[in-house]
């Protein structure tokens, strides 16, 4: 066969992230205390960045950017630049609270208490240790980060592909990637998935365990236990052996890894109440008050510089500048957003958590015009506190169900679904049909079916697996 060369013409369309967007993009996704931490790096590592008791004013900045031509205009997220920024809070009056004199006592972080838990870092060291491709890895370490404490991934396959810039198909290979590393069952979107998984763990795949698991828990929940052994021509106690391996399994793989230290969650973002009106402050406590060093700066015009050094100094300048923008706009984003859910949600910051309305991501999108992979980058790890408590930002949004008083929120439905189950006679535990009929009493138009769905998602096992064991 012989061999040739040849030229062909190919159009084709591919996304590329600038480093300063994607600098961006990182900044919008960190909780308060992780900034803390990307920023004292920041400030090791670049020579361009100092701390100073008070913020670098505008004219500071904008006379950078004179002094050099390799600071680029930062493309923005939901077009905020800095300039608009200062502008805006000049002109409206509006104090977006970004530079909070300390005027006002915020409360004692001692009052916030939470365990967290280092399964993400053990999932983290053996994706280090994973010989998958490059791009493989990075989706793996945005689905690890969406891996809740019990070990559950809580995002979707489409939400993580918008989330990295990912097609389906690479998005699924980097879940299966994660869902093979230990514990048993990590990854899973449900508690029948993970089962699953740990019955593949354990060299039970595509066996009539897994079927089991697959087509006929329900059944083992309601004890048709002839039923099942009919289907498959086997005794009923061979049904009880399955069951009894199944009952062994971990409905929460990650509860093993939770650290017996207890932490402090800190707000991102307080919300108060002065004479009737909602304040919002976008918490910058610990987080060091950076500027650009005049030293340094002044040291790139020096005209013994070797012009190596002075393309260093001039690229650390221009990494300093985007940080500081970067940083400035992550709290404008915060503030909107907050603004948003308090339109949104006002009835639950005046009353309380009972009167939380369904909302998701595309309504706060929508009211900002921003996208909405932006609003969950927004939202993920961060906590705000108000009068009624702290509250993870994700718990704002929910879907709705229709019930006598009008829609409510599907977080209040698995809220009492939970306190239903926890007061329970654990000899007698309630099927969904029990639990399904409860609510509906209550005017809560519910199915079952929709019942185990919520329990699924509750980590709560079926009716059978709960008799008189915690789980």
């Amino acid at each position: 066969m012989a061999l040739e060369q040849r030229t062909d013409l190919r159009l084709t369309q591919k996304l590329a992230l600038t480093p300063q967007l994607q600098l961006q993009l990182k900044l919008l996704q960190l909780p308060q205390l992780e900034l803390n931490q990307y920023i004292q790096l920041e400030l090791m590592e670049n020579p361009m960045l100092e701390v100073e008791e008070d913020t670098l004013p505008e004219q500071e900045l904008e006379s950078s950017e004179e002094e050099t031509e390799e600071v680029p205009l930062i493309e923005n997220i939901g077009k905020i630049v800095i300039d608009e920024y200062f502008a805006e809070r000049a002109d409206d009056g509006r104090d977006l609270g970004y530079f909070n004199l300390g005027t006002e006592e915020t409360p004692s972080f001692e009052l916030f208490y939470s365990t967290s838990s280092d399964l993400s870092e053990h999932l983290l060291w053996q994706l280090r240790l994973s010989k998958a491709p490059d791009e493989i890895r990075e989706i793996a370490e945005v689905v690890i980060g969406n891996i809740d404490e019990d070990g559950y991934l809580k995002a979707s396959e489409e939400e993580i592909a918008a989330l990295t810039k990912r097609d389906l198909e690479k998005v699924k290979e980097a879940i299966g990637l994660v869902q093979e590393f230990d514990p048993a069952g990590v990854g899973a979107r449900d508690l029948k998935e993970c089962l699953i998984l740990q019955i593949k763990s354990l060299g039970l795949a595509n066996t009539l365990l897994q079927t089991l698991i697959e087509e006929h828990l329900e059944d083992i929940q309601k004890k048709k236990y002839e039923k099942i052994a009919k289907r498959f021509n086997i005794s009923v106690e061979e049904v009880f052996d399955g069951i009894r391996i199944i009952e062994k399994l971990e409905p929460r793989p990650g509860r093993n890894f939770a650290r017996t230290i207890v932490n402090t969650p800190v707000p991102d973002v307080y919300v108060q109440k002065v004479e009737g009106e909602y304040q919002i402050i976008v918490n910058d406590e610990g987080i060091p008050k950076l500027r650009l060093s005049r030293i340094y700066r002044e040291l790139i015009n020096e005209k013994n510089l070797q012009e190596n050094e002075r393309k260093y100094f001039k690229e650390k300048l221009k990494n300093a500048v985007e940080l500081l923008r970067g940083i400035e706009q992550r709290k404008k984003t915060i503030y909107r957003v907050t603004e948003s859910l308090l339109k949104f949600q006002r009835d639950f910051f005046d009353k309380g958590v009972n009167y939380l309305k369904p909302l998701n991501l595309r309504d706060i999108a929508n009211d900002l015009s921003l996208h909405e992979s932006t609003i969950s980058r927004v939202t993920s790890n961060k906590y705000l506190f108000c009068e009624h408590g702290m509250f993870s930002f994700k718990f704002f949004f929910s879907n709705s169900l229709s019930s006598t008083g009008g829609g409510i929120s599907t977080k209040q439905v698995k809220d009492l679904i939970q306190k239903i189950i926890n007061e329970e006679n654990p000899q007698k535990p309630l099927s969904d049909k029990d639990i399904s009929e409860i609510l509906q009493k209550q005017g809560i138009d519910i199915a079952r079916r929709t019942v185990a769905k919520y329990r699924e998602e509750l980590k709560i096992p079926p009716k059978p697996l709960r008799r008189s064991k915690k789980y």
